[in-house]
């Protein structure tokens, strides 16, 4: 199963319909009527009026026919939908998008770890380290950086992906005692990224296959949301070394478009630091000196 095809229209149509749909009228300053309202959240001539605009006009954005919304009323739909800055800046880039002529989609980015990104990734031992491409394929990591995810090094080396992993692998949940944040944040990432390149197959195979196979993916990835708070901390409840709390650190590479490493670290002396050692410690021997994903 793989999401169909869209026209220039339909991601901004999709955001807006979820949007508004999720939006409530007392939230938004107006008092609703007697007697039960059909339509979750604000109606389409609410929401019109809110942002100052005509009811045909939104209609037609709704339904992927308006495709060319100015500046002035992209502002205005955020401000009537109390959208956050995130969110605010995804309907911009959807409404760039929907301007443009359909090109099909642009090619996935590199997946070739550099040389000297794999020697950074040594450098950082103890700490778990990884390369991720833009749609969370494992490419390279150092020995704990794979052995940290309890289960993943089961898998192919292909099918190593981070997103997969949070739905699929029945270790996650217990590993995580976060699942429930994790996976939201994971589909919020998604959603952004493929609402802006909704063609790109690397993307379209991911999110075709976890909403084939997980219930949970499928119900957050109707809600359209494209923030999710993310900790600056994360807790494993690791099978081989116990509860270990670490530092993250995501960044983008530079030279190399989409791709991310993901770092951990733990303070010194601790005990997070010492079960993160352990954990390094233990998965080396497996690694064989092994850093390069598929």
């Amino acid at each position: 199963m793989a999401p169909d095809r869209h026209s220039s229209g339909d991601e901004l149509a999709r955001f807006l319909r979820a949007r508004r749909t999720r939006t409530s009228p007392r939230s938004a300053g107006l008092t609703p009527g007697p007697g039960v309202r059909r339509t979750p959240g604000l109606r389409r001539e609410e929401l019109a009026t809110l942002a100052g605009i005509s009811i045909d006009y939104y209609t037609r954005m709704e339904r992927g026919r308006e495709t060319r919304p100015s500046p002035a009323v992209v502002d205005a739909l955020a401000r009537a939908l109390q959208l956050d800055d995130a969110e605010h800046q995804h309907l911009r880039d959807l409404a760039v998008r929907a301007a443009r002529p359909h090109s099909g989609p642009t090619p996935a980015p590199s997946r070739t770890v550099r040389p000297h990104v794999e020697l950074l990734l040594e450098s950082l031992r103890p700490g778990p380290a990884y390369v991720v491409s833009r749609s969370m394929d494992v490419l390279a990591h150092n020995p704990g950086g794979l052995a940290l995810y309890a289960g993943l090094e089961d898998w192919p080396a292909t099918q190593r992906n981070l997103g997969r992993y949070l739905f699929l692998h029945p270790a996650a949940r217990e590993l995580l005692p976060d699942w429930d944040n994790q996976i939201r944040h994971c589909v919020s990432r998604l959603r952004a990224l493929a609402g802006i390149d909704p063609d790109a197959p690397d993307l379209t195979r991911l999110v075709g296959e976890l909403l084939l196979k997980s219930p949970d993916f499928a119900g957050l990835w109707e809600r359209y949301e494209v923030t999710g708070r993310k900790a600056p901390t994360k807790t494993f409840q690791h099978p081989e070394v116990g509860r270990i709390t670490l530092a993250f650190q995501g960044m983008a590479l530079e030279g190399t478009p989409g791709q991310r490493m993901g770092a951990y670290t733990a303070q010194p002396g601790t005990p997070d630091h010492d079960a993160m050692l352990l954990l390094d410690l233990a998965a080396a021997p497996r690694a064989a000196g092994v850093t390069q994903g598929p």
